[in-house]
């Protein structure tokens, strides 16, 4: 394989370039989205209502997972571009933190779908565990499940004889760790049971809410509100999936642009995974009247 220095002077400054670019459209994408999150996150803290909801409580959780998620793979993304190298035992915590956050996304989702059953089904008789109160206790344990598997995941794979988890400095990426076939099977079942399980109970929670609609003594606007969400909710787990789009894209791009592969990697990250974490909160949280009453006056 040629070496980087042996490249013509011309080769090296379009890399270089195409790595410029590619930083100054993720930053200030990141940093536009750290804002809204600040914004709504300061809403919450300020107006204690939002506290006594389970609902809200929920949805906040999903911003600070989501803004874990999303700093952890922008820092990976960083690395990459800037070619820099660190020993496993400082990479694993980042992609650790990055694929329990991506699992823990649909699972959120799927809380949130069943919390708006409970509300509809049981507005009397609400279980204690779903009380602003104790909902706590929920969100703990889908973490838990989110942080379990990945471990796992880790643990069942054999790192390379020759690398030093202490010193030796590796490009901090998911190939590095998660380099034995048992290891990526299993991360390829796990995220269908997940997607699967979620898209389940979604279902479950729209499809019941819909055929009681008539015979449940409540307003027919909160009902309807309660569709929307779970519906909404489902939007949102299609744009999660987008994740595992990419082996298509870049078939799609290789056959269809002479593209190099960095430019591929880039492109689904940005279009795959960026934007549709960036969206989902976003639009969830400007489509709820109250939110955006007070987003307004910020």
């Amino acid at each position: 394989m040629q070496n980087l220095t042996e490249l013509p002077a011309n080769a090296t400054s379009q890399r270089s370039l195409s790595v410029i670019i590619k930083v100054c459209v993720t930053i200030p994408f990141f940093i536009i989205f750290l804002c809204c999150i600040a914004v709504m996150l300061h809403i919450f803290v300020t107006h204690r209502q939002f506290l006594e909801t389970s609902r809200y409580i929920l949805f906040a959780y999903m911003l600070i997972n989501d803004t874990l998620q999303l700093l952890s793979s922008v820092v990976l993304f960083l690395c990459v571009m800037g070619q820099v190298k660190f020993a496993i035992v400082y990479c694993v915590p980042l992609l650790f933190i990055s694929t329990a956050t991506f699992q823990n996304t649909p699972l959120i989702l799927a809380t949130m779908s069943l919390e708006r059953y409970v509300a509809i089904f049981y507005p009397l008789q609400q279980p204690a565990t779903w009380r602003s109160d104790r909902i706590w206790i929920i969100i703990l344990s889908v973490w838990f499940i989110s942080c379990i598997f990945p471990i796992i995941e880790y643990s069942i794979g054999e790192l390379d004889l020759a690398v030093d988890v202490l010193s030796t400095p590796v490009l901090c990426k998911t190939v590095v760790v998660n380099s034995s076939p048992i290891q990526k099977l299993f991360k390829a079942a796990l995220n269908v049971l997940f997607f699967a399980v979620v898209a389940v109970i979604i279902l479950f929670t729209y499809v019941r809410i819909l055929l009681e609609t008539r015979k449940l003594r409540q307003d027919k606007e909160s009902v309807s509100k309660a569709m929307h969400t779970v519906l909404f909710h489902g939007f949102q787990l299609l744009l999660c999936m987008l994740a595992f789009t990419h082996p298509i894209t870049e078939s799609l791009i290789v056959l269809n642009a002479n593209w190099l592969p960095e430019d591929v990697a880039f492109f689904n990250y940005f279009c795959f995974m960026l934007i549709p974490r960036f969206l989902s909160p976003l639009i969830y949280g400007f489509r709820d009247q109250n939110l955006r009453g007070y987003i307004g006056k910020t």
